[in-house]
């Protein structure tokens, strides 16, 4: 392999390294609000669909169940969600953002501009507009389902928690997923 062909990236791995770090990014932004990427995500869908059950926010999301009652668990106990009876079926829960939600959800939205304008900043309008356009037609061609994170559906063995203070923090050996 020669020098010049050895120095290029493909444009695969130039997508995984820049989602990488892009993703840390956004995670060290959302630090300071006590919140997890999984966290805003949730926030955003809820707030484009109030009213889903869990089982529903869980299947869009592709996370399972279980992982997905523990995430609720925390933003209900830091007031960000509550979940109500489902008056077409008794056995589900209906989720609606509160009040407190939403102006977090306010937060995450300008943490999300500033995150994205840090990320393109080597970029044109024009440039960034066009690379969206590319990259969500590489996403549908992969079938990626729009708005939601891949990395939902591999919750349930990460390491950190909201603590009862509001701060992130490791889980213990002795809790449950």
């Amino acid at each position: 392999m020669d020098s010049e062909s050895s120095s290029k990236s493909s444009g695969a791995f130039l997508l995984a390294q820049l989602g990488s770090h892009a993703a840390k990014q956004f995670a060290e932004r959302l630090s300071p609000l006590k919140l997890l990427p999984q966290h805003a995500g949730i926030l955003r869908m809820l707030d484009r669909s109030s009213g889903l059950s869990q089982r529903d926010l869980a299947a869009r999301l592709g996370i399972y169940a279980s992982r997905l009652v523990a995430i609720l668990d925390e933003m209900e106990s830091l007031g960000f969600v509550v979940r109500e009876g489902n008056v077409g079926d008794r056995r589900t829960y209906s989720l609606r953002l509160t009040p407190k939600g939403r102006e977090m959800l306010a937060e995450i939205a300008k943490i999300s501009r500033e995150h994205n304008e840090s990320v393109f900043a080597a970029l044109t309008l024009k440039e960034r507009d066009a690379l969206t356009g590319v990259l969500q037609r590489v996403a549908d061609q992969q079938g990626l389902t729009r708005g939601v994170h891949p990395g939902y559906s591999r919750l349930g063995g990460e390491t950190t928690r909201i603590g009862t203070t509001g701060d992130i923090e490791p889980k213990r050996a002795d809790e449950a997923s």
